[in-house]
């Protein structure tokens, strides 16, 4: 598939669009699929055509995606100063605690509730999710609800300006490596070597804080796709995924998909 044009915008027709409401607020979440639920959580600054793309893969894979609109334009690829404008308005949000380590952004909360909801609806072994850069580390708080078995974090940006900071309460952190250990349960991530917003010094923080249960991959820069209007590389399975077979961002994408498949499915 070629890059999506400065211009294009994704309808998002194939999907569902919902008005969910949960724990008191509402929030537009698009649905396709069928068999077990994976939250797809996005990027800064939205809702691009790569997010929604990858939504797909995770549909076409056999399973259920929930893509809740969290900010910014839903199908768009905005310009950069549309881009810095939905990020000044996300890191003032109360929902999100963009500079606080050691901390929670209180839209987890929501997250989590969508999770469980997830799973009522679509059951499976449990619900699969993944955050992509501001919303990257989501999915290991999401694991606080008892249904969410697969997380992936794909380049965690936050906290911003503390490369080694985590952005989950310490409390929080113990409850989740507890669980990792008596589930048996697995924490994905992924980066990019160069990656100047989601540095070498997270995966350290993850890898001293959750041990063996954190599988940090690094991906070279030179994989990274040169087309991307951001040079920096940086969104490993969304922006700077070259789509040809044998890249090294598409065996990422694949094992994402079969680590979902894997612990969402029953085997019976």
């Amino acid at each position: 598939m070629a890059d999506f044009a400065r211009d294009y915008k994704d309808p998002l027709d194939d999907f569902e669009q919902r008005e969910v409401t949960l724990l008191g607020k509402t929030k537009r979440v698009y649905v396709a699929g069928s068999g077990p639920a994976v939250i797809v959580m996005s990027e800064m600054p939205g809702i691009s055509p790569y997010v929604a793309r990858f939504a797909r893969w995770v549909r076409d894979a056999g399973l259920t995606v929930f893509m809740p609109s969290l900010f910014g334009e839903d199908g768009v690829l905005p310009g950069n100063g549309k881009a810095m404008v939905t990020l000044a308005r996300t890191c003032i949000s109360k929902e999100f605690k963009a500079f606080a380590s050691n901390a929670s952004s209180p839209v987890t909360q929501w997250l989590r509730a969508l999770a469980a909801a997830a799973h009522k609806e679509c059951g499976g072994e449990g619900v699969g999710a993944i955050g992509m850069c501001f919303t990257g580390n989501f999915a290991l708080s999401m694991m606080l609800e008892k249904s969410v078995v697969a997380p992936v974090l794909s380049q965690p940006s936050l906290p911003m300006h503390n490369p080694a900071g985590l952005a989950i309460g310490s409390d929080e952190l113990e409850k989740v490596k507890a669980r990792l250990e008596e589930d048996n349960l697995n924490v994905l991530a992924y980066r990019f070597e160069g990656d100047s917003f989601c540095k070498s010094a997270r995966f350290s923080a993850y890898r001293d804080a959750l041990g063996d249960r954190f599988i940090g991959k690094v991906l070279p820069d030179s994989s990274a796709n040169p087309n991307a209007p951001l040079k920096t590389p940086h969104s490993v399975v969304t922006l700077h995924l070259i789509d040809e077979a044998g890249q090294p961002t598409v065996q990422a994408r694949d094992e994402i998909l079969e680590f979902f498949r894997t612990r969402l499915i029953s085997a019976t």
